[in-house]
């Protein structure tokens, strides 16, 4: 399949990556146990995004000057396309979290090292996803369809299935793993094992590990079709998904700070979801525009975190009132 990734623009991107790593391990956080404010987490998001849209602007830059400015045109609108489209669908991965970390009453300071290994788990899975998902769509095209498919359906069920919340008390895995393992009733720091007399016991912070890791590839199987509706271009596959997933964690502990505010972000998740399922359902009859995709996403997910705003200042006025 067709790229415009050089192997020095692999080996650039790569190196990039090493350093936004690098830098969110030692640098976020201060490098140890410590409660993300929501100006640190903003700050850092912030800076994340700029990253992200610096490269979009390099891209294009060279692009430009070595072949046409139609082909930095088309490929930077598609970096731009697809890492928003995963940085939206990313968000509903952080309410899992969110969700997983309280129901085990993991307090905000001791889940760092758990959110470390998540975005590392998520940085693998995608990049094998997109890779076999580029190796299967360029000898089976029809698997596209299935995609769309899976996406249309994926977005319909949160559409009708918005309060539903995974049920971790019937959890199959957690309750395979307690009784293969021994379990501490505490936790005991950021410790995913301890031992107590010669014998190793897992901790709650253990099983939060698991979950976190698990849905990381849930999501991905949910978020990595719908990229393949903008690109099948592999440099741009790889580059708009792991950009997106390099900011997670930031990502996470602004929105834990805020999550009870978007309460309508769901509904422009899945109506995202609904939308580029369409389109590769329509692929070989009608291609719609990437800069039309590009505005639908942004109109979807800003209209609904403005519409949760409002409902929200709409909501504090009645009990105001009352």
């Amino acid at each position: 399949m067709q790229s415009i990734g050089t192997w020095w623009m692999w080996l650039s991107f790569f190196a990039i990556v090493i350093v936004m790593l690098f830098i969110d391990l030692f640098l976020v956080g201060g490098g140890k146990r410590h409660r993300v404010s929501f100006k640190e987490a903003a700050s850092w998001s912030i800076v994340w995004v700029s990253v992200s849209f610096l490269f979009a602007a390099g891209l294009w830059w060279y692009l430009d000057s070595a072949f046409t400015r139609e082909l930095a045109n088309t490929k930077t609108l598609e970096f731009i396309t697809g890492y928003l489209i995963e940085k939206s669908l990313a968000i509903d991965n952080v309410f899992v979290w969110l969700m997983i970390f309280s129901y085990f009453a993991i307090p905000l300071e001791l889940q760092k090292r758990v959110l470390i290994y998540g975005v590392f788990g998520a940085i693998i899975m995608r990049t094998i996803m997109i890779f076999a998902g580029v190796w299967l769509i360029s000898q089976f095209h029809w698997i596209l369809y299935l995609f769309g498919a899976f996406l249309l359906f994926t977005g319909v069920k949160m559409l009708r299935g918005n309060d539903e919340e995974p049920d971790l008390d019937n959890n199959r895995m957690i309750r395979w793993l307690r009784s293969k393992m021994r379990v501490t009733s505490s936790l005991d720091g950021e410790r995913f094992f301890v031992v107590k007399e010669g014998l190793r016991y897992a901790t709650p912070l253990f099983f939060v590990l698991v979950l976190v890791e698990f849905s990381d590839i849930i999501f991905a199987v949910d978020s990595i079709p719908a990229i393949f509706a903008i690109t099948t271009d592999p440099f741009i596959l790889l580059t708009s998904n792991i950009f997106a997933i390099l900011g997670l964690r930031a990502m996470y502990f602004l929105v834990a700070n805020m999550a009870d505010r978007f309460s309508l972000l769901q509904y422009g998740l899945a109506l995202v979801l609904i939308f580029i399922g369409t389109k590769m359902l329509l692929l070989d009859i009608y291609k719609i525009p990437i800069a039309v995709s590009l505005a639908v996403v942004g109109l979807l997910i800003g209209g609904s975190v403005v519409l949760s705003l409002l409902k929200n200042r709409r909501d504090e006025s009645k009990s105001s009132d009352q």
